[in-house]
């Protein structure tokens, strides 16, 4: 049986459905599953097992037998816990069938399987009675179905069903309740992701101002949360406005109710500013009195420097729908709305009691610009990176002539109107001046010489950017479109960027390493087949592959120099045969080889170039700077996947790099 999945193809720029093998899906959640993550989450595990230790120990106390109800078991580990800590058995419920596989495998080899029942089910399917999936209902209900946001994976309605239907009234829970907290900051740089700013052009008859247009402006965004590593956000990049306050708890172990709720807050403003962002986070009590503390809270929040480093929960970024001025002592109301799976956020000015109460409840922000549904994140930043703009505003003013018919291909971007503005006479735009852009609704191989008036065009121009490229390479959609419409171009035409490289060096990252190494034993416990099943998943074709990561996130030094390894030159078509190169890259520093990480740099004209990837080595220790706007590609050694010791201080890694012009892939291996 095969199966089909979408990809985005890298020489058309269009979604194709691939056929696979039957297994690839199943692969593909093994090997992209943050398990690996979670097991290494030292903090998460060891303050769970002294919060089951403690609510086995409360029911046995009050002459019960412990039965535990574990949803969304994973590996099995929370059961294994309950099971050793003196639970009478524990049900382990798990959806996806090769983690319940895996899941029935680690019990057993620990010697649990009198006491644990692994049942391949979603909780809401689990019947309860003498022929049922469960004997009788439990009194310990023991959960981590959380994401970064709390309740983004439908903890609420789980919850909900449980208590219902498959545990005990006034039943012990673990955790036992959550807190959500929020703070009001100012921060240009993470407004910068929802909004996008003027930008300032330097022009022959003086300074043009481009400006979004008011829709743009007012329109609130979308829900969806910015999940990112707040402790890598440097303190001057955002002012805080107010104190740390709780926006709202849930009690686990009383029936949760999913339907969409609001709770409201009195904030007092601790500063003068603009209102545009809600940070927030939350903690979890393992157990009632609050005790054992498991928490998200950044680093200006909980002082210590014991950080328990984790990517599974990192801290969320809101939005609010527009900013708004606050004056220090002058209480204004923060207003969180939530359905079942996600949370928005409003400020309000305190007026009436009354008159806030009818406004508590906000409508969900829907975008009516069309900006936030084309535009990830790091696009807007991308677009509001005034130096990169400056790149290509100097490298559009050496190209340009006054009869310059110039023709983009990018998605949204703002290259036409810079051009415009910079004195070009037409601009076709591929994908408010209609009377001198003119936008074509066509793909590069289907362009007609009647779209382009019957012009030639004298200057091809990309950033490049295309939303469907998820690795830096993929963007060399922009030679295959160049490519494609080579016979409507003049015999000098000028091809903006002319060329690009890809860049290469080895690191060592501070934590990243851990999504990809193997556990062994967790807090006791035997693990090694779930380490087995990633293995084999990333043997599957993941391991031989590059990942996206936006490495500003996750700290890395860097043990070699940069190097280039490839170049393409777009004033040329794409050749028929492969590009290819292998070579060593000499180790610097001391440090364990985690990985090569690969980004592109774009020459845009002689001297003018915009980097995707490195912006420098910081200092003598190799620590790396990227590019904010930019996921770069890491390609994980096989010594972390296999969890090998390293040669004593390879001298060099030798690498081979291929680029295959047909399908637009680039294939790597590296040998330490």
């Amino acid at each position: 049986m095969k199966t089909f999945c979408g990809r985005a193809n890298p020489t058309t720029g269009a979604m194709e459905w691939v056929e696979e093998d039957e297994n690839y899906d199943y692969h593909q959640e093994i090997a992209r599953s943050r398990y690996a993550d979670m097991l290494h989450d030292k903090d998460r595990n060891t303050k769970y097992y002294q919060g089951i230790r403690a609510a086995v120990s409360r029911v046995k106390e009050r002459g019960e037998k412990a039965i535990v109800l574990d949803i969304g078991t994973g590996t099995g580990l929370l059961s294994m816990m309950a099971a050793s800590a003196g639970a009478d058995f524990c049900y382990a419920v798990e959806v996806f069938k090769p983690m319940a596989n895996a899941a029935v495998k680690i019990v057993e080899k620990n010697g649990f399987r009198d006491k644990i029942k692994v049942i391949n089910k979603h909780s809401t399917e689990v019947t309860v009675g003498p022929d049922g999936d469960m004997q009788c209902r439990a009194n310990i209900l023991v959960t981590e179905l959380f994401d970064t946001e709390l309740i983004g994976e439908g903890a609420l309605p789980t919850y909900e069903h449980a208590h219902k239907y498959l545990v005990q009234e006034g039943c012990e829970a673990v955790p036992h309740r959550a807190t959500v907290y929020v703070q009001l900051v100012e921060s240009k740089r993470m407004w910068s992701w929802n909004k996008l700013f003027p930008v300032h052009v330097e022009a022959e008859d003086g300074e043009k101002i481009i400006v979004s247009p008011s829709e743009m402006e007012n329109c609130p965004g979308v829900p969806s949360v910015c999940d990112i590593q707040l402790n890598q956000m440097p303190s001057g990049d955002f002012t805080i406005l107010s104190d740390v306050v709780t926006m709202f708890s849930v009690d686990f172990s009383k029936l949760v109710r999913s339907a969409s709720a609001s709770y409201r807050v009195q904030l007092e403003p601790v500063k003068s500013g603009k209102a545009q962002i809600v940070l927030s986070w939350w903690d979890i009590d393992m157990d009632p009195c609050g005790r054992i503390n498991c928490t998200m809270a950044p680093y200006w929040v909980k002082n210590t420097s014991a950080f328990q480093w984790r990517d599974h929960w990192m801290q969320c970024v809101y939005f609010l729908p527009n900013e708004e001025p606050v004056v220090q002592g002058e209480k204004v109301y923060l207003v969180a709305c939530r359905d079942e799976y996600s949370v928005w956020y409003k400020l309000q000015k305190a007026r009436g009691e009354e008159e806030n109460k009818v406004a508590a409840r906000v409508e969900s922000p829907v975008c009516r610009c069309q900006a936030h549904l084309l535009w990830n994140r790091p696009r807007f930043g991308q677009l509001n990176d005034q130096n990169r703009t400056g790149q290509y505003i100097k490298a559009l003013m050496k190209v340009l002539k006054t009869d310059s018919v110039c023709l983009c291909i990018s998605d949204g971007s703002l290259l036409p109107v810079l051009a415009h503005y910079l004195g070009a006479k037409q601009f076709f735009k591929a994908n408010h001046l209609e009377d001198k852009i003119k936008i074509i609704e066509t793909r590069p191989e289907l362009l007609l010489s009647s779209h382009l008036e019957d012009k030639k065009i004298s200057v091809l121009v990309g950033e490049p950017f295309f939303t469907t490229s998820l690795l830096p390479w993929h963007n060399l959609y922009f030679w295959y479109a160049r490519t494609a419409v080579s016979s409507h171009l003049t015999s000098t035409v000028t091809v903006l960027p002319q060329s690009a490289a890809l860049h290469m060096m080895i690191v060592e990252f501070q934590d990243l390493w851990r999504i990809r190494s193997p556990c062994g034993i967790c807090e006791g416990f035997d693990v090694r087949t779930m380490d087995d099943m990633i293995k084999n998943s990333l043997n599957f074709r993941e391991s031989k592959e590059a990942e996206p990561h936006p490495l500003w996130e996750y700290p890395c030094k860097s043990l070699s120099d940069p190097q280039e390894v490839l170049t393409f030159d777009f004033r040329d078509t794409v050749p028929e045969h492969s590009l290819s190169t292998e070579g060593s890259v000499k180790l610097l520093r001391k440090g364990k080889s985690h990985g090569a990480v690969l980004w592109m740099e774009y020459h845009l004209a002689a001297d003018i170039s915009v980097n995707t990837g490195l912006l420098q080595i910081s200092n003598e220790k190799g620590n790396c700077e990227w590019n904010p706007h930019c996921k770069q590609a890491v390609y994980f050694f096989s010594s972390v996947i296999e969890s090998e010791p390293l040669p004593d201080l390879p001298s060099a890694v030798t690498y081979a790099i291929n680029f295959n012009t047909k399908t637009g892939e680039i294939v790597m291996d590296f040998k330490l």
